[in-house]
Parts: structure tokens; sequence; C-alpha cells
């Protein structure tokens, strides 16, 4: 019975789609439209898995193909992310700007949207989740004192770098590797088992075991020592 009762539900939110006749004009098997799906994923307020909007929306089974197809071409419009986890958010074109990561020794740095538009400056508190080359989302915050557009970031999209290339630092008994590449301007950790290896001014590279997040650097171990200085 409480089965039942929650297919209803979901035939009656996809009944409120207010483009369901355009879409039945269109397909014979008509899908939620696209705007009915954002405006879903706008009341939701956070990412949903196609699976709970499939299921939100009574997909049957032999529709899902097509609605995952739909999903897929509203990602490929720029209307809609797929995040890291694989759950959708909505990409709200005033909102959210698709940009690289550029990263300067100094700590800061400045996302580089894709459309070509003004780069925004990160403070070093929004570099410390992302590593010079990675891809994100980003919220414009506001300009700063020069004038230069400020961001946030929203979402990391993708990782650049699996692999770094660094010199090995002992402080504090804590072994380190910093980049050789300036504009990473994060010291990888070395993980507990992932030192013995090391020894204090070899060149070694360094797979991420762990990206870094607002909360902790990066993490990685040796996997190859290049050299000693």
């Amino acid at each position: 019975m409480g089965h039942h009762k929650k297919k209803t539900q979901s035939s009656v939110l996809r009944d409120r789609d207010p483009y369901l006749e355009r879409e039945k004009q269109k397909y014979s098997n008509p899908l939620p439209s696209r705007e009915y799906v954002l405006d879903l994923l706008r009341d939701a307020g956070s990412p949903l898995y196609a699976e709970e909007l499939g299921h939100m929306l009574g997909i049957r089974d032999d529709e899902w193909t097509f609605f995952t197809r739909r999903l897929r071409a509203m990602e490929r419009d720029g209307e809609v992310i797929v995040n890291r986890k694989g759950a959708i958010c909505i990409a709200d074109k005033l909102d959210l700007i698709r940009a690289r990561i550029i990263g300067h020794r100094d700590g800061f740095g400045f996302a580089k949207p894709d459309d070509g538009s003004a780069d925004l400056f990160l403070s070093e508190r929004e570099m410390g989740r992302v590593l010079h080359g990675d891809r994100v989302m980003v919220r414009e915050t506001g300009t700063d004192r020069r004038g230069r557009r400020e961001g946030k970031i929203v979402e990391v999209l993708e990782r650049a770098n699996n692999r770094v290339v660094g010199r090995v630092l002992v402080e504090n008994g804590v072994t380190l590797v910093v980049p050789e590449n300036r504009r990473i301007s994060q010291e990888i950790l070395l993980a507990p088992g992932a030192r013995s290896k090391a020894v204090a001014g070899q060149v070694v590279v360094v797979e991420l075991v762990e990206q870094p997040t607002r909360y902790a650097q990066p993490i990685g171990k040796v996997v190859e020592v290049l050299g000693n200085y």
C-alpha cells in the first residue's frame, strides 16, 4: 500500500509540469520538461541524484534511458552541473561561473572563467581547498579595493593533479613535500607509512591520496624518488 501511495504522489508531481502539453506535442511519450526539472532542483535547494529526481517524477523503467539522456543534454547545455559525487545541481547562469584555477606562489589565486570574462580573485582561504589547474564553479562575491572581481568556490568539478613533483622537507618532525610547480603553494603532507622512502632534500613524485579541502591540506604518498639535491 505504502508504495502505491508514493507512486501516485510522484505522478501528481509529474502532472503539474507547466510544459506538459508542449512535451506531449513533441513526443508520443512525454518526459518531464527541462524547465520543470530545473524548478524541482531549485525547490530542493540542494543537489539531487538522478535516481532521486526520477523517483520524485515517477519515471518508469522503460523511460529511464530517455530521462538520463535528457539530463545529460541539460548538462551539455550548461543548465545543470553534475558534481563530483554524481549529484545534479542547478547551474544558474547568473550565478555560477565555470572556471579553471590559476594558483599564485603567494597563496592566493584566480579563477579563469571558461566564458573568457575577467578572472576572479580568490583569497588564500578560498585557494586552500583547490590546487592549480582544478576546475570549479565559482560565484562572484563582489570586487576588491582595486576593482577586481572576487570569487568564492562553490563546487570543485574536476581535480587536475594526481601526481606532483616536489622536494621533501622535514619540519618539526612532520614530513612534507613542497611542490616544484610554484603555482601550487600548498605543501603536501605525507601519509603515515608513506614517509619511509622519503629523506629530506630529495626530489620525489607524490601521488595525492587526498585532495585538499577547506579544512585539511593535501595528503600524498611518495611513488618515485627522482634524485637528491
